[in-house]
């Protein structure tokens, strides 16, 4: 945990013992009594708090802010709905990497008793994304979609978007080749564990995606998602 999350309604109260970031502070930190240690406010600045004391129930804090974040990388993500532990790999990992959102939709290929996983139904798939962004040393979570099919996905997708699909079988180059803009907000569809089908295929291309694809190697859906935003951001010069 390299930077510790707060949401903005948790600043002015003492943070429960039981609570996991109490622990690390206390444990890992081994933080006393005025010593400082990085903070963020979720989806705000980043900052330092202070321990001021703690007792056996709760710590007490206080906080300073700096500047707010600045926007995240120009990235969005559609992805076709995996097995949930696959999801919660893409959930960390993807906001690790700063992507400003991710969309998982019911493809052809994907098994419909994935949309029903604890995972989404709990609200458990926020906790990825806190981890993922406290691992970046970042405060912003991306935005996230779980209960769509890939039909309503794309046509809510704003019109000024360069539009790329990963496809290992009809796609005539690489992710790599693509020639990028940092000024263009990029949207990277990436299918399930099975791949596109050939109507979803031509669904892409009718919404002007061109596809592409990450080598001749088969990867995993959570590693492609990986591959794809990693080139993209190292061709937009933010690696």
């Amino acid at each position: 945990m390299n930077l510790i999350l707060f949401e903005s309604a948790e600043i002015d109260r003492p943070l429960p013992r039981t609570d996991r970031r109490a622990a690390h502070i206390l444990d890992v930190l081994r933080r006393s009594p005025g010593d400082t240690f990085d903070v963020g406010l979720v989806n705000g600045p980043r900052g330092k708090a202070t321990l001021v004391a703690f007792g056996a129930d709760a710590v007490e804090l206080t906080f300073q802010w700096g500047p707010a974040p600045p926007p995240a990388a120009p990235i969005s993500l559609i992805v076709g709905l995996t097995r949930p532990q696959t999801a919660r790999d893409i959930l960390r990992d993807a906001t690790t990497l700063g992507v400003r959102e991710i969309h998982f939709v019911r493809t052809e290929k994907s098994e419909a008793s994935y949309a029903h996983s604890s995972l989404w139904s709990s609200g458990e798939w926020r906790r990825h994304l806190l981890t993922g962004a406290e691992q970046a040393f970042d405060t912003r979570l991306p935005a996230v979609t779980h209960d769509r099919a890939l039909a309503e996905a794309l046509a809510e997708l704003p019109a000024a978007t360069v539009r790329l699909a990963c496809d290992n079988y009809e796609s005539p180059g690489t992710l790599g080749a693509v020639p990028v803009s940092p000024e263009k907000h990029y949207v990277i569809a990436i299918g399930a564990e099975r791949g596109w089908s050939a109507r979803e295929r031509d669904a892409l291309r009718a919404n002007h995606f061109s596809l592409v694809h990450l080598g001749p190697r088969v990867l995993r859906a959570e590693t492609a998602v990986l591959a794809a935003v990693a080139i993209l951001r190292a061709k937009l010069g933010l690696m």
